[in-house]
């Protein structure tokens, strides 16, 4: 039989190569101080030798326990913002003696459903998730065994849940505010296709101009791209029209990366405004400014979000208890290169 093909080492097969029994094997592989140095050393040498892993998630089952492992399910692992999420989880889950198991849905409502369906049914103790969309009834936890669920950066939709969410709102308002108190009157906005984030931003964006009596151009709002490459296209677009914007707002680091690059392309000095920071920001030599904020903090909230509600299940709580909703803070950094000075 081919080795892939061989079956899986059991306890009682390590007890056999140790000349116990299964009881004895087991008892030795927990370290019970009642069976001899000699016979657990013998055992444990008959395991290493067939290969044999414990199942400890059959036996905490077993014993009435769950897993000892929360779920976190986003959309995009290529990402960086997750990332920095999923070390925000695993900070607060490891201060626990959890582990984190992290699944990606690529923005795929189905792919979302039955990710979080297994990880009901393989008993994790709570699941934190970024949804796909707004049909969310899947992760209801009635739906769900009663597994506590915490959604992050994206808030319920016809569910009751805990969330964590960034105030995306008020930081495309306040660029937006300062945009126009640099006198522009010709912004250009562009951001991913109609996650709820890009949504919020761009209300932002739009409360402000209304507010500032600016006519809305619609021939400057663009939010169908999702990767750099479209995004500086889109840019392109606006900087041929007949009344280019002077400068841009852009909802995600993608659609800012590909506003840069048409800007550098074209040797403008438009003015450039983007939400989430990253790498190399500093670098580009031009007007940017960047919405900024702490991705890992916003993991460690939901996630403490999730264990208070494991720790309120364990204590058997009343029915009803009300349902949180954390907003973190945004702040803004200048990226733009000072001006030479004369000597």
């Amino acid at each position: 039989m081919a080795a892939s093909e061989a079956a899986v080492p059991t306890l009682r097969d390590v007890g056999a190569l140790a000349k116990v029994s299964t009881m004895t094997a087991s008892r030795a592989l927990r370290g019970d101080p009642k069976v001899s140095a000699q016979t657990t050393a013998r055992v444990r040498a008959a395991a290493a030798e067939l290969g044999y892993r414990r199942n400890e998630l059959a036996r905490g089952l077993r014993l009435g326990r769950t897993s000892g492992m929360v779920g976190l399910v986003v959309t995009n692992l290529a990402n960086p913002f997750y990332s920095q999420l999923a070390l925000g989880v695993e900070a607060v889950a490891a201060g626990r003696g959890m582990k984190v198991v992290v699944s990606n849905t690529a923005d795929r409502v189905e792919q979302e459903r039955e990710i979080v369906d297994d990880l009901a049914a393989r008993r994790v103790d709570g699941i934190i998730v970024v949804p796909a969309g707004a049909e969310q009834g899947h992760l209801a936890p009635a739906h769900l065994n009663d597994i506590p669920v915490v959604l992050a950066a994206r808030p319920p939709v016809g569910i009751t849940a805990d969330c964590a969410l960034l105030d995306d709102f008020g930081g495309a308002r306040e660029a937006t505010t300062r945009l126009v108190a640099d006198g522009h009157q010709r912004i250009g906005f562009l951001g991913p296709p109609a996650a709820w984030t890009s949504a919020e931003r761009l209300r932002g964006f739009r409360t402000v101009l209304e507010d500032a009596g600016i006519a809305l151009d619609n021939a400057l709002i663009s939010c169908e791209q999702r990767d750099i490459a479209t995004a500086e296209q889109a840019a392109s677009d606006m900087l041929d029209h007949a009344d280019p914007p002077t400068a841009f707002f852009c909802a995600n680091s993608r659609n800012t990366m590909g506003v840069c690059r048409a800007v550098k392309r074209r040797g403008l000095h438009t003015a450039v405004f983007g939400f989430d920071d990253f790498e190399m920001a500093d670098m580009l030599d031009m007007q940017l400014r960047i919405v900024t904020y702490d991705p890992e903090a916003l993991g460690r909230q939901a996630a403490e979000q999730l264990f208070h509600r494991l720790d309120e299940k364990r204590s058997a709580p009343l029915k009803g208890a009300a349902m949180t909703k954390a907003i973190l803070p945004t702040s803004i950094v200048d990226y733009t290169p000072a001006l030479p000075t004369a000597d």
